[in-house]
């Protein structure tokens, strides 16, 4: 009778733990910009209060060493003739050295719609619960979001995936 119980309460322990759901990231409840800081490459802060007035904006989070995020800067830049109504926020909470590396190897720096920083308060992960790296967050001029390119649940963003929804009216 114990072992009947015991199988009977531990049943309903397994029902109750798979009834409860997992909130949604904090993204998908606010369609917002976040209010992120970085520290760029020269050690300066850059916030979002202090994006500039584009038509897009797109908020890429990387690791300097990952494979596809290497993929998706040397894309972005080859392409960059058609982006230029974006503007890019590279961040990555990885060391600020590597990403001063990751910066200036690929080319970012030489574009004035690229800002590349680290996120020392792991804030901008969190936010949008990111898995897997590049993880891409595109917002319109009104500052609400437009698109994400989740790599967990799709593959990584190509640059003309972004051209053609940046550039469809």
């Amino acid at each position: 009778m114990k072992k009947l119980i015991f199988l009977l309460c531990m049943f309903a322990g397994a029902l109750s733990l798979s009834a409860q759901t997992e909130t949604p990231p904090p993204y998908k409840n606010d369609p917002n910009i976040p209010a992120f800081t970085i520290q760029q490459p020269d050690s300066s802060w850059f916030s979002a209060d202090q994006l500039p007035k584009y038509e897009y904006t797109a908020i890429v989070y990387f690791s300097p060493s990952c494979g596809h995020c290497q993929y998706t800067a040397r894309d972005l830049v080859k392409n960059m003739d058609s982006l230029k109504n974006v503007f890019f926020v590279f961040v990555s909470y990885n060391p600020l050295n590597e990403i001063r590396e990751f910066y200036n190897y690929y080319g970012l720096n030489v574009f004035p719609n690229i800002r590349i920083g680290r996120d020392p308060k792991y804030f901008i992960p969190a936010f949008y619960r990111v898995e897997a790296t590049p993880f891409v967050a595109v917002y319109d001029s009104n500052r609400k979001l437009v698109q994400v390119f989740d790599p967990p649940h799709r593959n990584a963003m190509e640059a003309s995936e972004l051209i053609a929804l940046v550039h469809k009216k």
